[in-house]
């Protein structure tokens, strides 16, 4: 039995959402999201586009079953999806939302709801339409990537380290990779000084990449290593210079 699309109970909403909005709205109509897999969640949280669209239906003596897929894409290029059931067969006929990791469990699931069984279902084809991973110019780890970077500025010594809208960007890092970068500062080598210079590179929640630069030197009274945190590296490496002849 074909059903049109508009009589679903899925309503796509009237202006685009997020990714982390659209799954927050999944999850939060979902009777059985605390049951999802921590890993899946936390591979969410780096997504950078979605799609989501009526799989199938089942409609017979006041009765109904729809099954969504909603996929997303996420930072490394891989995509990920989970499957909605939705349903009117509990008491008081008002939907009940469910989601499941897979379609075995999906199908598990509806295998349990109390539908006549001679009314077959209908399946759409599925067309998921994401839009294609950026091009990112590093390789991430997933690794508690904000609380890195929120440590990483508090140990920055110099007065002009990034503000608060840098560490605010920070704050939605889920990822990040550490390179450091070579070359001395000129004078580094006649003055016998220890210079080190490394790319904090962080991917944050909305696909986006930013960079923060640290020095670090031992141009210190006692001869203890500093950390000083910059926005760019030739601001970065302003510094080393700066550094380099103070005891040139």
């Amino acid at each position: 039995m074909s059903v049109p699309y508009e009589t679903a109970a899925y309503e796509p909403p009237d202006s685009p959402e997020s990714p982390e909005e659209h799954l927050a709205r999944l999850l939060g109509r979902a009777l059985n999201s605390f049951e999802l897999p921590d890993e899946a969640i936390r591979r969410l949280d780096c997504a950078l586009a979605h799609d989501g669209s009526l799989h199938s239906a089942h409609h017979s003596a006041g009765l109904h079953r729809e099954t969504y897929r909603h996929t997303w894409l996420l930072a490394d290029g891989s995509a990920l999806t989970l499957w909605e059931l939705v349903h009117n067969t509990a008491p008081g006929d008002e939907p009940q939302h469910e989601v499941y990791v897979d379609e075995e469990e999906l199908r598990t699931a509806t295998a349990r709801l109390p539908l006549p069984p001679d009314t077959p279902d209908f399946e759409l084809p599925v067309t998921v339409q994401l839009l294609p991973p950026p091009t990112l110019r590093n390789v991430y780890v997933l690794d508690g990537s904000a609380d890195h970077a929120r440590r990483l500025l508090r140990r920055a010594e110099n007065t002009d380290r990034p503000g608060a809208e840098t560490a605010a960007l920070l704050a939605t890092a889920c990822a990040h990779r550490i390179t450091q970068a070579f070359g001395r500062p000129s004078r580094a080598g006649r003055a016998g000084l220890s210079f080190s210079l490394y790319e904090h590179a962080f991917l944050l929640g909305d696909g986006a990449e930013l960079s923060v630069w640290e020095v670090e030197h031992t141009v210190t009274p006692d001869g203890r290593h500093m950390c000083e945190v910059y926005v760019s590296e030739d601001a970065a490496r302003e510094a080393m210079e700066r550094r380099a002849a103070q005891v040139s």
